[in-house]
């Protein structure tokens, strides 16, 4: 009988993959816990809840038990004018643990719709106020997700290259890297003087895609007081930073500044069902409220707020303002403290950070980023029972909250190893 990865080759075009080169997939059977098992059984420490999304452990009992008898209830409805139980109740519950502002919120898909329904709704809100303000702003190395308008504001020419002449007007400026960041307000001050910027998008303390970047919260709250003082609207990417992984339960929390427009997937849904959130302000919603029609935001998906994912995130909620919950984030932070004092100073270590439950260590290892230093870390991580998935020569590690000590040593074990081996 053919293996999965045998099958798969036939058909199959995954993300992020040159074919030619990578011709080869894992199949994994089955996922519990922090483990997922491949077809001959072998568990392996999922390091990074599969793209921070299974952040309460895989297939978690208590939200797929909601998730199946909301199943048997009602699986899929039109949410242009009807609405149901679970995403009420979602609502009830998640705007409280938002940012205070917070006051509507819009469901869409995935991390890209959230982003690309905060363009939209940001461009059209100045758009309705009789503002023609067309360019957007954002940080370098900024990633918000794959479709036009989230393309745009991204800054990673890996992933939108070959379609940036088919981009938005975007302006980009560096991370905050200090408290007092002069030189960057000083340019921001002369940028709006001559552009007309409609909203700035970031990622909150820390930039995903960008191997793990982060920075200086007082700083951004400079470079955000600035900016909204000129009327331009703030849009938090929190699709990776959000639901506890920066030790808040939302990386804004830590800001005195808050956004106008917030976005959120990923850890939402706690890995079940793909689903997204785009949040806003009573005052973004208001501008959009009127007799005329044409004021409305029309934008749809089919599977708006669906209902069982609705249900996932609802139980997802609550496991993540429960004690276990935060002792887990507690636990993972202080593992990777001692972790970090473990290895700073290793001569294969660069540079190494922690923001929350994220750790990442910049390797002094040969090859560009994306290169074969990933595949061979990979690989070597795998034979040790451990999947991380390095940004280039970075290792990173956003584990579950309900791993356990023993197999976070496990994973810094298999890192300690890896270093061992840059270092002969």
């Amino acid at each position: 009988m053919k293996s999965l990865s045998q099958r798969d080759r036939n058909y199959i075009w995954h993300p992020l993959t040159q074919h030619k080169t990578h011709p080869e997939v894992i199949g994994i059977r089955k996922a519990e816990g922090v483990y997922l098992y491949d077809e001959e059984g072998k568990g392996y420490i999922d390091g990074i809840s599969s793209w921070y999304t299974a952040v309460y452990g895989h297939c978690n009992p208590f939200i797929t038990g909601r998730v199946a008898r909301q199943m048997e209830q009602l699986d899929q409805v039109v949410f242009s004018g009807f609405t149901h139980e679970p995403a009420v109740s979602l609502s009830e519950k998640l705007i409280p643990l938002l940012p205070g502002n917070q006051a509507r919120l819009f469901f869409s898909d995935n991390g890209s719709t959230a982003v690309e329904v905060a363009i939209k709704m940001a461009l059209q809100y100045h758009f309705n106020r009789g503002e023609r303000r067309k360019v957007l702003l954002a940080f370098e190395e900024g990633f918000h997700g794959d479709t036009f308008g989230a393309m745009s504001v991204s800054g990673l020419s890996v992933y939108n290259g070959p379609f940036a002449d088919f981009s938005l007007e975007v302006r980009r400026i560096p991370v905050p890297d200090q408290e007092e960041p002069t030189a960057l307000l000083t340019r921001l001050e002369e940028l709006l003087e001559t552009e007309s910027v409609a909203a700035f998008v970031y990622e909150p303390l820390v930039q995903g895609a960008a191997a793990m970047k982060m920075h200086n919260a007082r700083g951004l709250d400079r470079v955000l007081g600035c900016l909204r003082e000129k009327g331009v609207l703030l849009v938090a990417d929190e699709v990776m930073t959000g639901f506890g992984k920066t030790g808040t339960h939302f990386a804004s929390g830590q800001l005195k500044t808050q956004p106008d427009i917030l976005c959120l997937s990923k850890a939402l849904t706690a890995g079940l069902l793909p689903m997204a959130v785009t949040s806003c302000t009573a005052a973004v919603f208001d501008a959009f409220y009127g007799d005329d029609l044409s004021l409305g935001f029309f934008h749809g998906h089919t599977y708006t707020a669906n209902p069982l994912a609705c249900t996932a995130a609802l139980a997802g909620l609550e496991l993540l303002v429960s004690e276990p919950i935060q002792e887990g984030i507690r636990r993972i932070m202080h593992s990777h403290g001692e972790f970090l004092r473990r290895v700073d100073g290793h001569p294969a270590v660069r540079a190494s950070r922690q923001c929350g439950v994220i750790l990442a260590l910049d390797l002094d290892a040969p090859g560009p980023r994306y290169g074969a230093f990933r595949d061979r870390a990979m690989r070597f991580f795998m034979e040790r029972g451990v999947y991380l998935r390095p940004l280039g020569n970075t290792v990173y590690v956003l584990p579950p909250y309900v791993i356990r000590r023993e197999e976070l040593q496990k994973i810094y074990g298999a890192i300690e190893a890896l270093l061992e081996q840059l270092k002969a």
